[in-house]
This record gives C-alpha cells, structure tokens and sequence, in this order.
C-alpha cells in the first residue's frame, strides 16, 4: 500500500494534465452538441416539412455512425479536403456533432411535452413560432429535460476518452502511456478510474437532485 502512494503521487501531476484536457473537450463538445441539438429540435417540430424530413435524415445518420469513425474521419479524411484540425479541435468537434443527435431528441421531447393550447393560445395573441418558442415553449421545456440532459453530460465526460484515438494525451490516453512505460498496470489504471469518478460524481448527484425536484412537482 505504501508503494501505491509513492506510485500515485509521482504518477498523479501527469494525470493530471489528462484530466484538464478531458473537461476541456467534455465543455467544448458538450456546448457544441446542446447548440447544434437545439437546431436540430426545433428544425423538427416546425411544422416545415422539408425541415422536418432534414433535421431527421441528419439525426439518424449521426446515431447511426459511431463516434470513432466520425472522430477518425474529421481529424483524418477531412485533411485531404483542405481542412486541417488539431486533434483537440477534432475531438471536440467530433463529439459535439455526434452528440447532438441524442441532445437533438432529448430537447425535441421536452418541446413536445408542452401542452399544444399553450402553443396556440400564444400564436392566436400575436406571437410569431420563434417568439413563442423562446418565451413560452423552451422556458418550460428546459425543466423537463435537464435531468436527461445530465446524463448526457456524463456519458459526454466518459466518451471523451475516445479523443485519445486521434493522440488527443487526456486521461485515458495519459493512464495507457505511464502504463506501458512503469509496467505498474494497476496502480495506474485505478488512479484513472478514480479520476474519472471523482469528475462524474458531481454531475450524477447534480442529475439525482434534478430527477428528485421534478419528481416532487
């Protein structure tokens, strides 16, 4: 046990610096799925059909690829078509865009829960779709998908270990490093497991409250 704490504390400054790089792309990509998750709700409940078939074909064929490809694609292939990425802006990117089509759905059930009347009664007093969305539909919408949201944000926090297969150095990527080169397996890997619960728990307890409140309502 005490060679696990000397391990630990010279091995733990490194992890470290993975696990900034971690919440730097877990942020990044979770504000770029939420924007582009909103577009791709309201673009489904328009009520404009060609928007409506869109919004759809893009949220299938985002879920239906997997995040590595779309990740190894963007940092890879993009290139050739003259665009070029760091590979934490390719991560970001990457998780942000594949995310938004499970953001897409969540924030398109919270509009859709809202009573239809509500829609009506504001379009019937003189507001346009986009004004009774912004004060009507999505004030109320937002307390309805938080707390899935919150799961997303720490499946988000998890899968961005994935960014390690495009040499992004966070956590995982750091942990699998000074594994192969201390051969202290164990010691490394439950340090990196330890990490990553400590930067989850937060949000699953933040998750469980959300869950509570809205239960009690």
């Amino acid at each position: 046990m005490e060679q696990f704490f000397k391990d630990a504390a010279e091995f733990f400054p490194i992890l470290l610096q993975g696990a900034k790089l971690t919440v730097i792309v877990a942020i990044g990509s979770l504000l770029l799925s939420t924007v582009l998750g909103l577009v791709w709700a309201l673009m489904r409940v328009s009520g404009i059909t060609i928007l409506e078939k869109v919004s759809a074909g893009i949220i299938n064929v985002l879920r239906g690829i997997p995040i590595i490809v779309l990740l190894f694609y963007i940092y890879f292939v993009m290139p050739d078509f003259g665009i070029s990425l760091s590979a934490v802006q390719a991560a970001i990117i990457g998780l942000g865009v594949a995310y938004s089509a499970y953001q897409a759905e969540n924030f398109r059930a919270g509009i859709q829960a809202i009573d239809r009347g509500q829609i009506e009664a504001a379009m019937s007093m003189g507001m346009s779709w986009s004004m009774t969305m912004r004060r009507v539909v999505l004030p109320q919408a937002v307390k309805i998908v938080l707390p899935p949201y919150g799961n997303i944000m720490i499946m988000m926090l998890k899968d961005s270990s994935q960014a390690s297969t495009i040499t992004v150095a966070e956590l995982a990527l750091q942990g699998k490093l000074i594994a192969m080169s201390s051969f202290k397996n164990a010691t490394v890997f439950s340090l990196v497991a330890l990490m990553y619960l400590v930067m989850c728990v937060p949000l699953i307890l933040f998750v469980r409250h959300l869950e509570k409140r809205n239960a009690s309502k």
